[in-house]
């Protein structure tokens, strides 16, 4: 990539790693679920206004909202206010791309690469170390709402395939529509209408600036800026930026609250990462014959290049999904 967009990928992956220090901040002030229908109500409103649909069914829209928003963040916010620490939720997190890999397969009927297969093994062996590490000082249940948080964010993703080539910032806003009445609604059940309602009349500006964080910055720059990145160059070489997230939140979360993760957790989360960036590995083409080798010669007959179509494309796609988480 060139390096200004280089520097625009960081940029994001920073944002997204100081993200989950802003909503453990907002989450003081703001229960779990009525900050998320906050954060995404003023992620719609007002730019839905601005911001022309996009051109995809309104299932796929709603899809996306459902479980890339409202599932995967539902989740994640009930977990920090569980008690999940900020700096290893984005690591856990990370499995969304295990999810998306094996939801391909199962969903979209797309092979998996050996390097891809690989990585999803090592990606569980990561999660089960971080759980190991983690129910040696705390309860499993918030770690395993992120676990959850990941499957929700990978069936977004296998649903967001439809929605190839729309407008990146359209989406965002569009499928923010979806999550604002669902999760007051659910925070009125859990929390009573009365603390729902009255907590946002009553926001601290910490809350407020937390919430200004995660919908400009984390939601509207970050992921238009992303998705602008995703429009110009293969998926392969912008989603292993991705990786930069956890290691910004631990050490966001270590400079705000002195957050110091466990020792399983960190190799643990070692091999997590490790099992991501494995199914990032694309296979290497083999070279084409020289022209006159027999090899060659064979290659370019018709029916030997029609063979050699369905396997490649089998093989790009399921590279396209697992660099799309």
């Amino acid at each position: 990539m060139k390096p200004k967009h280089t520097a625009l990928a960081v940029l994001v992956a920073v944002l997204w790693g100081v993200n989950f220090v802003a909503i453990e901040l907002g989450l003081r002030d703001v229960p779990p679920l009525v900050f998320v229908a906050l954060r995404f109500g003023l992620v719609a409103v007002p730019a839905v206004f601005f911001v022309p649909r996009p051109q995809v069914p309104w299932r796929v829209l709603v899809g996306i909202g459902a479980f890339m928003s409202a599932g995967q963040f539902g989740l994640v916010y009930v977990a920090l206010h569980l008690g999940m620490p900020a700096g290893l939720a984005p690591l856990v997190l990370q499995s969304q791309m295990v999810f998306t890999i094996l939801l391909a397969a199962a969903v979209l009927r797309e092979r998996p690469t050996a390097a891809q297969l690989a990585g999803v093994g090592a990606g569980v062996a990561g999660l089960v170390v971080v759980g190991l590490g983690r129910g040696a000082v705390a309860p499993l249940g918030p770690v395993l709402l992120v676990v959850l948080a990941g499957l929700s964010w990978g069936v977004g993703n296998t649903v967001a395939r439809a929605a190839k080539g729309a407008s990146g910032l359209g989406i965002v806003v569009w499928s923010a529509l979806v999550v604002p009445v669902p999760m007051l609604g659910l925070a009125a059940v859990v929390d009573g209408p009365a603390v729902a309602l009255g907590s946002l009349a009553h926001l601290s500006w910490q809350a407020w600036a937390a919430t200004l964080f995660t919908v400009v910055l984390a939601s509207l720059v970050g992921y238009s800026a992303w998705n602008t990145l995703l429009g110009r160059y293969p998926s392969a070489a912008v989603a292993p930026y991705t990786l930069l997230v956890p290691p910004v939140g631990m050490l966001a979360a270590w400079l705000a609250f002195g957050e110091v993760p466990e020792a399983l957790e960190i190799v643990g989360g070692a091999l997590l990462l490790a099992g991501v960036a494995t199914t990032l590995i694309r296979p290497r083409r083999r070279p084409l014959p020289a022209a006159g080798h027999p090899a060659g010669a064979a290659a370019g007959h018709p029916a030997g290049a029609a063979a050699g179509h369905p396997a490649e494309a089998a093989g790009s796609g399921a590279r396209e999904v697992a660099a799309r988480g």
